[in-house]
């Protein structure tokens, strides 16, 4: 089985071979430093962060860069106006030093809470000037940029494949809708590399000006190239960044040093709220502290936000979200079972067979949906309808111990902290089990009356049951 990825640059699913064999070389979008992040960026960093472990699921080592970007980011993602470091700070009464301290540790407190494994390497803009401006001075060597009023700016004309990922080329864009004049640029499209501004708090000295910060788009190229090198497998950010962020980034990136410089472009669909448009105005902009505050778990956050396909519009509903932690804690009742089952040696018969068999169709079965461009909601999908298959087995330890070492290996790629979560200070006996699988029985049978009397007597032993469409879940009173 292959790995299939929709390519954005190709605009259409395109199997997976990454340039080095066996090796993974992947940039992600990461967070601007300003403010906390909102469910949207979440949902962008969760999918960079299941795609990475179903790679290393599949064997890959995984060599991943995401970004923070601490200076360049203009309010509204404009070329000219305010920094939303520099927003931020003012609203704060803080520098924008502090500011990007603050934020930054928020952020890394965020997706350790969301079991977002860690990338490789994190750089800063601001630590990376150095490398911006030497791939300035290249692009001007070469000319596909130029200087004006102190400032840098990208000739577009010059790079004949601009607009291959947007398809926003420059024949399009001149046909398009006026966009404000700036008297510097020879080109109304042209975008700013380095910019000139006495007022902006954040400066650093280059060839062309002594008070000039980088453009946004230059900081992704500069660091990706540092870290992963002149061309790499994949690129990953959310699909308001296709433009014309990773347009430009391709522009000057692949100017610079004549290859081509991506493999796989993967963007990630919108996510509304409740069917509206994510806004603060609106009284529907979530962070994560804000759902956490609602008493609603990370675990299920997570689960919601990986559950629906990464270029599918995800509507974010807190009935959803309640429903995500019926899954988790249906996936956790099940798990717990089985780790009883595993913890108490019993007399009764399984047939191992039968177990390894549907172990080895389910995991098929869950590869071919990730194999399919991530489905992970058909993913998931195949791991309740093996739930509900083992459910209805006769299990004895030795089958326990095959079905809780493959849960465990699936959650490598999902990411659920499902062995962290096992409740083993409960011991569930033997008897209380059995109770429950005779009440499942009489259930099956239409008794009523009989399920109804092993319900009370369990009761009585101070256990509870829950019904579900797919069987009795049992926890302690």
């Amino acid at each position: 089985m292959a790995l299939k990825l929709f390519n954005s640059l190709t605009n259409k699913k395109e199997v997976f071979k990454s340039l080095e064999s066996k090796h993974v070389r992947m940039y992600n979008c990461g967070p601007t430093v300003y403010n906390y992040i909102h469910l949207g960026n979440l949902r962008s960093f969760l999918f960079a962060d299941v795609l990475k472990r179903y790679l290393e699921f599949k064997g890959y080592q995984v060599q991943q860069v995401m970004n923070i970007t601490d200076v360049g980011h203009m309010v509204a993602d404009a070329e000219t106006g305010d920094d939303k470091l520099e927003t931020s700070a003012q609203k704060e009464k803080k520098t924008p030093q502090e500011i990007a301290t603050f934020y930054e540790k928020a952020f890394f407190d965020d997706i350790e809470k969301l079991n977002i494994q860690p990338a490789t390497e994190y750089p800063r803009a601001s630590q990376h000037i150095p490398e911006m401006i030497k791939l300035v001075e290249t692009l001007v060597d070469k000319g596909y940029a130029y200087e004006s009023n102190q400032s840098v700016y990208f000739d577009v004309t010059k790079f004949k494949k601009y607009g291959k990922l947007s398809g926003n080329t420059l024949k399009q864009l001149q046909a398009g809708k006026r966009i404000e004049v700036n008297p510097d640029k020879k080109n109304p499209w042209d975008f700013a590399l380095w910019i000139y501004d006495p007022k902006h708090i954040m400066f650093w000295k280059s060839p062309w000006n002594d008070h000039g910060y980088p453009g946004w788009h230059l900081e992704c190229s500069a660091m990706s190239i540092k870290y992963l090198g002149e061309q790499f497998d994949i690129h990953t950010g959310g699909e308001d960044n296709k433009f014309p962020h990773h347009e430009c980034e391709i522009a000057q990136s692949e100017a610079s040093t004549g290859k081509k410089w991506v493999k796989y472009w993967l963007h990630v669909k919108h996510l509304i709220v409740e069917g509206e448009k994510m806004s603060k105005s609106l009284g529907n902009f979530y962070t994560l502290k804000d759902l956490l505050n609602k008493n609603y778990t990370s675990r299920a956050i997570r689960y919601l936000l990986i559950s629906t396909h990464y270029r599918q519009q995800l509507n974010f509903t807190f009935q959803a979200l309640e429903a995500s932690q019926k899954a988790i804690d249906k996936i956790d009742n099940f798990t717990n079972q089985i780790c009883q089952i595993k913890n108490n040696a019993n007399q009764n018969k399984s047939n191992i067979q039968e177990i390894k068999k549907i172990i080895s169709q389910t995991n098929r079965k869950f590869i071919s949906a990730l194999d399919d461009d991530l489905n992970m909601s058909e993913g998931l999908a195949v791991v309740f309808n093996f739930i509900n298959q083992i459910n209805k087995l006769d299990l004895n330890h030795k089958a326990a111990k095959l079905i809780e070492e493959f849960i465990f290996n699936l959650d490598h790629v999902l990411g659920l902290e499902i062995a962290k979560n096992l409740q083993t200070d409960i011991d569930i006996p033997r008897e209380i089990l059995d109770l429950v699988k005779e009440r499942q029985e009489a259930r099956k049978n239409k008794n009523w009356d009989q399920a109804d009397e092993l319900r009370d007597k369990l009761d009585q032993l101070g256990w509870q049951v829950k019904d579900t469409p797919d069987g009795s879940d049992v926890t302690r009173k």
